[in-house]
């Protein structure tokens, strides 16, 4: 039988783009932020499983149609962002971040190009430190951070011109060499820390914060940054004490910055031996914004909480108490969500569609309770991973792992959440998108991608084909993933009113998608990413249209190029992979203005 199903549900609501200063920090092309951010209704995307049907011979043929009129959601323009692990400041990466563009392999470079390869595309990048207790540094205040929480997010307001005058340093390489050794070594103290659930304090001096911020500035990117929250007073209240030196700091360097306020409070019991219910917090943030306004450089300030973990029960109610008191006050809600435990994970965890679900659940109910005490107040996913506790090596940074990860960007989108960010750029674990000799992994690859071909809007998709008809008792779940969006605006080489189809086959067969309706016989260019190497699955080189992609030297990215097929040719999609498809001069309607 024919069955046509809606990947995104057209009626939504689309909420408004973000606050102005909010960008993101992804590549040449990618809208780190916003379109990152990347419900059920703008997306149910769970497309046919198109199976053979029994006494049908030959491939099933899937056809595929897109809503071109309106867009059913619309995120924001930097909704694909990132975060530096707070863990660059403990092994001592964060002085070869510093000085933007210094010259290390491909450290600097690989950062530069991201932010710079669509010069007009704005990004995100977010950086998480850690909760703090107050030290005196030297040079100047110190705040000492225990490690847990401190966000910085970053954004690209800055004119590109300005990164002329930031200061270049060169390092040798066996300074390079020393780093990664110290790196390590403070991975493995890192890794007992987190195992036992006990942390020593990191101290961020007021050197730290210029370099953190230097770094930033000469990226054009915009930092958010978390205070402690764990400093409290014996009536369990904050004590702001060490955040107002922090800030009148900042200020009297007028330092372009926004704020947060803790992490994951939902779990400071474990961290502090005493909780913080939602409404305390509601009033720690009303303590912040009322600091905010006292000091004329941040009166206007954008802040962001409560950065809540998984949304079980105890974590609703913390956010309910939250919004009740200090709703008005945030300028986004944010919270966090790792798929699975990452000393427990195997490659075939990424290609079970029951995982890929879960986050469709949470996103739910966190809307759920937005919705009623802030209702079309927006919503980030502000720490996203594959998986918890570090990663795994060999897989949280390998190519498997990508399958969750464009997952995630889908359904984000498609739900309407304005801004994703990934966790992380750089750390000590394994779940970043560059390795400690700063070469790319197929994450920032597949992230590169989508910053350069995605646009903010989304659009419903229409797919009909057959589909066998299940055992008794057994769901059929879909592994085969469409979503589409307006071309990106930022993208020169593709006229407004294309269209991106980004697919992903879990099957172990390869799929044939015919294009019907207002994609009919148009000119399509294709990005087909495949694992590079005998590795397989667990590979972290990756194949754009068969040709390998890395750095072509320190400082430049490869040419992304496309694959064209002629016009009316039906996708043939590889089992196991991931694809971007632009579907050119559809001249829709939905996708013709900003």
């Amino acid at each position: 039988s024919e069955l046509i199903r809606g990947f995104l549900l057209s009626g939504m609501p689309c909420p408004s783009s973000c606050p102005p200063g909010l960008l993101a920090l992804m590549a040449p092309g990618l809208a780190l932020m916003a379109t990152f951010s990347l419900p059920s209704q703008a997306g149910d995307r769970r497309t046919l499983p198109v199976e053979k049907p029994p006494g049908v011979k030959g491939r099933t043929l899937i056809l595929l149609d897109v809503n071109t009129k309106s867009p059913v959601r619309i995120i924001s323009e930097n909704f694909l962002s990132l975060q530096l692990d707070p863990s660059i400041i403990h092994d001592g990466w964060l002085d070869f971040l510093s000085h933007c563009w210094d010259g290390i392999a491909n450290g600097q470079m690989v950062a530069r190009a991201m932010v710079t390869c669509t010069q007009a595309t704005l990004t995100l990048c977010k950086f998480s430190a850690r909760e703090a207790h107050s030290v005196q540094g030297k040079p100047g205040p110190g705040w000492e951070l225990s490690p847990h929480a401190v966000r910085h997010i970053v954004r690209s307001d800055i004119a590109l011109d300005k990164q002329k005058g930031c200061k270049i340093a060169q390092h040798p390489d066996i300074m390079l060499e020393l780093q990664r050794e110290k790196a390590a070594q403070m991975h493995l103290v890192l890794l007992k820390e987190q195992f036992s659930n006990t942390y020593s304090n990191l101290t961020l001096t007021a050197r730290s914060l210029d370099k953190l911020y230097n770094f930033a500035d000469c990226s054009g990117l915009h930092l958010i940054f978390a205070l402690n929250a764990l400093r409290r007073n014996p009536n369990n209240s904050w004590n702001s004490s060490n955040a107002l030196s922090l800030l009148k700091y900042s200020a009297s360097k007028k330092y372009n910055i926004s704020w947060e306020l803790g992490n994951e409070p939902n779990n400071y019991r474990t961290l502090i031996g005493r909780s913080v219910n939602g409404s305390q917090l509601g009033k720690d943030y009303t303590q912040l914004r009322s600091l905010l306004q006292l000091i004329r450089t941040y009166s206007r300030a954008h802040l962001y909480g409560p950065n809540i973990g998984r949304p079980r029960k105890n974590v609703i109610a913390f956010l309910e108490g939250f919004l009740k008191v200090a709703g008005g006050t945030v300028d986004a809600v944010t919270w966090q969500h790792y798929y699975i435990d990452g000393r427990v994970a195997k490659a075939t965890d990424f290609l079970k569609t029951r995982l890929l679900d879960t986050l469709s659940d949470q996103i739910r109910k966190i809307q759920k309770v937005v919705n009623t005490y802030t209702p079309g107040k927006k919503i980030w996913l502000e720490g996203v991973g594959t998986t918890s506790a570090g990663g795994m090596n060999n897989l949280s940074d390998s190519y498997a792992a990508g399958f969750l990860w464009l997952n995630t960007l889908g359904l984000l989108a498609s739900q309407g959440i304005d801004v994703v960010v990934r966790h992380s750029f750089l750390d000590h674990g394994h779940n970043h998108l560059v390795d400690q000799n700063f070469n790319p992994l197929p994450d920032y690859w597949l992230s590169l991608l989508y910053k350069r071909l995605i646009g903010p809007k989304v659009l419903a998709i229409h797919v009909a084909g057959l589909q066998r008809k299940p055992r008794p008792g057994r769901v059929i779940r879909d592994k085969l993933r469409i979503y589409a969006h307006c071309t990106s605006y930022h993208n020169h080489n593709y006229v407004r009113g294309s269209i991106t189809l980004y697919i992903i086959n879990l099957h172990r067969s390869r799929k044939k998608i015919k294009l019907a309706g207002t994609l009919r016989d148009k000119i399509v260019h294709q990005y087909l990413l495949q694992p590079y190497g005998k590795d397989g699955l667990h590979s972290k080189s990756v194949q754009l249209n068969g040709q390998p992609l890395a750095m072509v030297d320190d400082g430049t990215l490869p040419e992304l190029k496309p694959r064209p097929l002629r016009a009316g040719r039906t996708l043939v999609i590889p089992p196991l992979t991931m694809s971007f498809y632009v579907v050119k001069n559809v001249n829709a309607l939905a996708c013709r203005y900003r």
